[in-house]
């Protein structure tokens, strides 16, 4: 699809009073990165978190939150789209919506994780660490199991 047909049958918004929290909740929660994760943490990230929602007419599809100080930093978190609106130009458009909005202007680190969808972010000149020596990290990959 091209950009205006998606703009046609779909939308993205950073209101908040949009997003379908039980939308976003199953997907994280069976998502390889949030797997298992608690409905009061998702809650507690998009209240904390610059949030993109994709919907078609009201119906949620896709999601996106931004972790930023909004002059220096931000970290793409919780992209997805719903797997049956794939292949729709759906993930790139948002992306695209993400980099170029104006309060996210002129930081001077972007940062994500992905296991899969590296091709969909260098598109938007994201690269693989040019000093992974300087990054240090705590990684608890089991903090949502019951």
């Amino acid at each position: 699809m091209t950009n205006s047909e998606l703009q046609n049958r779909f939308s993205i918004s950073t209101d908040k009073s949009k997003l379908d929290l039980d939308v976003i909740h199953n997907f994280l929660r069976n998502s390889y990165w949030a797997k298992n994760i608690p409905l009061s943490v998702v809650q507690k990230c998009i209240d904390n978190s610059f949030c993109f929602g994709v919907y078609e007419s009201e119906k949620q599809v896709g999601f996106a939150r931004v972790i930023t100080d909004y002059s220096t930093f931000a970290y793409f978190s919780d992209v997805f789209i719903l797997e049956e609106y794939r292949g729709l130009g759906l993930g790139k458009w948002l992306i695209e919506t993400i980099m170029s909005h104006p309060d996210l202007q002129g930081l001077r680190r972007w940062l994500l994780a992905t296991k899969d969808a590296h091709w969909l972010y260098r598109q938007f000149g994201f690269e693989e660490l040019k000093t992974p020596e300087w990054f240090m990290e705590i990684y608890r990959a089991d903090v949502y199991k019951q």
